[in-house]
Parts: C-alpha cells; sequence; structure tokens
C-alpha cells in the first residue's frame, strides 16, 4: 500500500480517535473507529471502495502485528511470570518478613513504598499484591487505607513508565518504533527517562510523604481519623485469581524477577552485537540492541528460573505451573489488543495518509514557539489520559502524533523529540492515576481495601502537586533547550517548595476545620 497525500483529511483518523476516546471513556472502539476512518478516506481516495475499507484496514494490521509479534509474546511471557510468583508465595513471605521486623509507622510506609517499587514488572501484578501483603502491616500502625492505596498507586504505573525492564517498556518502545521515530524504541524509551518529570517526582514525593508528617487535602483527615482507629477500610476481599503457596520465601519473590531483568540486559547485549564483535562498547550494544527479542528471552528465562525454583520443591504442581502460564497470558489479553490498536493507527498516519509530512509542514509554516511543545504535549496527555482512564491508550493514539509533530527535518533541536515523548508519557501516567475510571486507580483502591472515591480524593491534591511542578520543568526546558540539569533542578525545586507551603497552609487549615 502507497501512501498518499490528502491534506487535512490525515488529521481525522487521530482526532476521531481522541474525541470517541473522551466522549465514550472506552479506549479500544476510539481506536478501532479511528483506524476504519483512515481507511474510509484511503480506499475512497484510491479507487478501492467499500471492500476495500476493510481489506486496508485487516491487511494494515496483520502487516502491524507481524512487525511487533514479540513484542505480543513478551508481554504473554511476563504475564505467565507475574501469575508464577504470585502462586509461589514470594510475595506474601515479603509480607510476613515485613510484620516481624517493621517497628514504627514511617518504616511501615517505606516499606510499602519499597516493595511498589521492587514490583516494577507489571502495574497490575504491583495494585493487587502489595495491597494484599502490606494491608496487615499498615493497619497495626494505624495507617489510613486511603494512603495504602495512594501509595500502591503512586509506586505502579510512575515505576513501570521508567522501568527498562516491564510491560510498559514494551508498549512504549513498539510505539515508538512503529511512529518511525529516528532511534530505536528502546534508545528512545531510556532516553527519556531523565525528562518523565512526572514519574520521577511521584516518586520522590512518596518516599517524603512515608518518611515524614507531611499531609494536606482531604488525606489529613483521614489520617487524622486513623490515628484514633477508623482507617476507612472497606470489607473488600481480593482475590489473586489463584491459589497461593503457604511455604515461599522473600527468594521466591526477589530471584525470578531479578534473573528476569539480568538475562534481559544481557540478551539486548548479545543482540546489539556486544559479543559478537558487531559492537564494541556497551552504550553501542544497547542502541543497536533488538529490545523486543530482547525481552523475549529475559522473560523467558525468568519463567524457566521460576520453575526450576517451584516445582522441585513443590510450591507449585507441575499442572498448576502450566495452568498458570494460561492464566498469566489471559491477563494480557486487554492490554495486547489496545497496543494491536494503537499500532494499527500510527501505520494509518504514517504508511497510508501521509499525516506525518503533513502536519511537519504546519509545523514549519506556522510561528508556533516550537521549545514549548513538550510543555503543550504534557497538559494534552493529562487531559487525555484523565478522560479516558488510561495510559497505554494515550500515549498509543499521542506518541504516532508526537513522533511526526517534531521531524528532525523540521527542528535541529536533536532532544526536542525526546522531552516531547517524556511528556506524552509522564502526562499520560498522571491522568491515568487521578482518573476515577482508570483501571490502575480501581485496582489500587481494590488491593487496598479502601472505599474507592476515598482513594480518588485523596490523591487528586498530591498528583496535581507533581503535575504543577512538571509544568515549571518543561517551562524551564524550552527556555534552556532541553538542558537536563535545568530542568531536573526546576522540577525538583518547585515539588518541594510546593509541598512546604501545601503542607503548612492547607494542613493547618484542614486542622482548624476539624476543630470547628
Amino acid at each position: 500500500m502507497d501512501s498518499i497525500t490528502v491534506g487535512w483529511l490525515s488529521l481525522l483518523p487521530p482526532v476521531i480517535a481522541i474525541a470517541m476516546a473522551i466522549w465514550t471513556k472506552e479506549v479500544i472502539s476510539s481506536l478501532f473507529v479511528g483506524i476504519l476512518s483512515g481507511a474510509v478516506i484511503y480506499s475512497f481516495k484510491v479507487g478501492t471502495g467499500f471492500v476495500g475499507i476493510f481489506t486496508t484496514t485487516f491487511n494494515l494490521m496483520g502487516t502491524c502485528l507481524a512487525d511487533n509479534i514479540t513484542n505480543i509474546i513478551f508481554l504473554t511471557l511476563l504475564g505467565a511470570v507475574v501469575v508464577e510468583v504470585t502462586i509461589a508465595g514470594g510475595a506474601q513471605a515479603y509480607g510476613a518478613w515485613a510484620a516481624k521486623h517493621i517497628k514504627s509507622r514511617a518504616m511501615a510506609q517505606l516499606s510499602t513504598v519499597i516493595l511498589g517499587i521492587l514490583i516494577f514488572i507489571d502495574d497490575y501484578f504491583n495494585c493487587l499484591a502489595v495491597g494484599t501483603i502490606m494491608k496487615p502491616v499498615t493497619d497495626r500502625f494505624n495507617i489510613s487505607r486511603a494512603k495504602l492505596a495512594y501509595f500502591i498507586d503512586s509506586t505502579a504505573s510512575p515505576v513501570c513508565i521508567i522501568a527498562p525492564v516491564s510491560s510498559w517498556v514494551a508498549a512504549v518502545a513498539s510505539s515508538i518504533g512503529s511512529a518511525g521515530g529516528s532511534k530505536s524504541g528502546m534508545s528512545e524509551f531510556i532516553a527519556t527517562i531523565p525528562f518523565n518529570l512526572y514519574a520521577l517526582l511521584t516518586i520522590t514525593m512518596v518516599i517524603v510523604l512515608a518518611l515524614t508528617k507531611v499531609s494536606y487535602g482531604p488525606m489529613k483527615k483521614l489520617e487524622d481519623e486513623a490515628e484514633l482507629g477508623n482507617l476507612h477500610a472497606t470489607d473488600i476481599d481480593v482475590d489473586m485469581g489463584v491459589d497461593v503457596s503457604e511455604h515461599g520465601t522473600v527468594a521466591d519473590l526477589v530471584v525470578p524477577i531479578l534473573c528476569l531483568v539480568i538475562f534481559t540486559v544481557l540478551a539486548m547485549l548479545y543482540t546489539g552485537g556486544l559479543f559478537t564483535g558487531k559492537t564494541h562498547t556497551i552504550s553501542a550494544a544497547f542502541g543497536n540492541c533488538n529490545s523486543s527479542l530482547s525481552l523475549v528471552l529475559g522473560s523467558c528465562a525468568g519463567l524457566i528460573i521460576s520453575f526450576i525454583m517451584f516445582v522441585p520443591r513443590k510450591l507449585i504442581s507441575f499442572k498448576d505451573f502450566f495452568d498458570g502460564v494460561v492464566l498469566g497470558g489471559k491477563n494480557m489479553v486487554m492490554p495486547n489488543m489496545i497496543l494491536a490498536l494503537a499500532w494499527t493507527l500510527g501505520g494509518v498516519c504514517r504508511q497510508l495518509l501521509s499525516t506525518g509530512q503533513f502536519v511537519g509542514h504546519l509545523v514549519e509554516v506556522s510561528n508556533f514557539p516550537i521549545a514549548f511543545l513538550p510543555l503543550l504535549i504534557f497538559v494534552t496527555s493529562c487531559i487525555l489520559a484523565f478522560a479516558t482512564g488510561t495510559a497505554w491508550g494515550t500515549f498509543g493514539i499521542l506518541i504516532p502524533i508526537v513522533v511526526t509533530l517534531i521531524d528532525p527535518s523540521v527542528t535541529s533541536d536533536p532532544n526536542l523529540l525526546t522531552v516531547a515523548l517524556a511528556a506524552c508519557l509522564g502526562g499520560s501516567v498522571f491522568g491515568d492515576h487521578c482518573s476515577p475510571i482508570s483501571d490502575t486507580t480501581v485496582m489500587s483502591s481494590t488491593g487496598a481495601s479502601c472505599p474507592h472515591l476515598d482513594h480518588v480524593s485523596t490523591q487528586i491534591p498530591y498528583a496535581l502537586t507533581a503535575a504543577a511542578s512538571c509544568c515549571v520543568g518543561y517551562f524551564v526546558s524550552a527556555l534552556t533547550h532541553e538542558n537536563v540539569v535545568a530542568v531536573l533542578a526546576s522540577a525538583f525545586i518547585a515539588l518541594f517548595v510546593l509541598i512546604f507551603l501545601l503542607n503548612k497552609f492547607l494542613g493547618r487549615k484542614e486542622q482548624q476545620a476539624q476543630r470547628a
């Protein structure tokens, strides 16, 4: 299929997908309708008519899936590893260890954060596992369920979006690669990490809140009531979907995840040519690696290590182990569907309608200060993800637009695309973090057995604090030509100033309101 030039019509597919996602709050149908609209434009322009709409759609979808099939395999294997670690009781063993050794409220909160960061390979697993494991520990120190839910949610997506080995990296790297970025998808993803301000600030903020008595907004009220014994807990029992072994150890959680990471890194160096002499430096190997194949090899190694660790010790029976593999694959059906549709929408824009060339021309002839695009993209992705409740759907829609919008031929600034992609990813996580209809928001409140609206209302002020600091950082980025030191320094200074001011004034106001 040869691409055609249709002017403003080339913008319709992503615009329709975004508008439908905001209206319906459902991303699967929105992406599919966006794809179909592009196929309609293409088919009638080239003369293939009504039948051509569907042949074009599914031929393109097949091509995009074939180009990215290793990412589907990785996510399926990763889902299997998550289930096996759960069945083996490794995460549950961490909770038992924590209950014996934690002696203070601050340490209870910090251990919750550490566990959330440790389980970085998948946000769904994080949300359910951390809550189930840590509830007895946080209850013992009268920590409100709303704060537990905040810790869970803030160490799920924000950690996954900057972890080089996770279910998210496959989605992001493949979306960047499919959109036609100048670098490999993995290289561009790694380059975004220092500029992914929302993720970095949220993780910093959650550590500060864990170690200090900072509290403001609705969270302040619930925390004060929790200290008096009212945790605001629901009677939700979280079902992980599997029978968990009572004989697992902390090593059963740490070792498979550690092996997955180590083998993935080794596979990246291998596919990047370091061991075969094609490249001679580690950085060059990472830049040239086949990231999707490396992730498959690493997750396969993690699954094999899990089998060796769990089955001979009878933590899991042979049959239950492979039932767990099937269950893990089922858990990844929805992410795989979103990815397949996002890849196809990117293909419509790039391979059929020449959206990138048209948008690039508009930017070239306009007077918009292109250096401020990351700030605009951050705000746009925040709004879209909040409205739709999905980070994956948001960056699946926006990454192809961002990559085509900031064409290297349009701007001489080599770092602008990296910062814009980081802003897109961070804004997507913010919207997903705050949205009451987000799956991870719902799962965090469920995992913590916290009333859902309590979690949403207490989390939003903290998330907005981090997001406002991000806006400062991206504004400074435009002024300093993406100087990473200036960007990070300004964002972190803004964060700590806002935390101090909000804690001082909003915390005091909340206290006065309670006394009145």
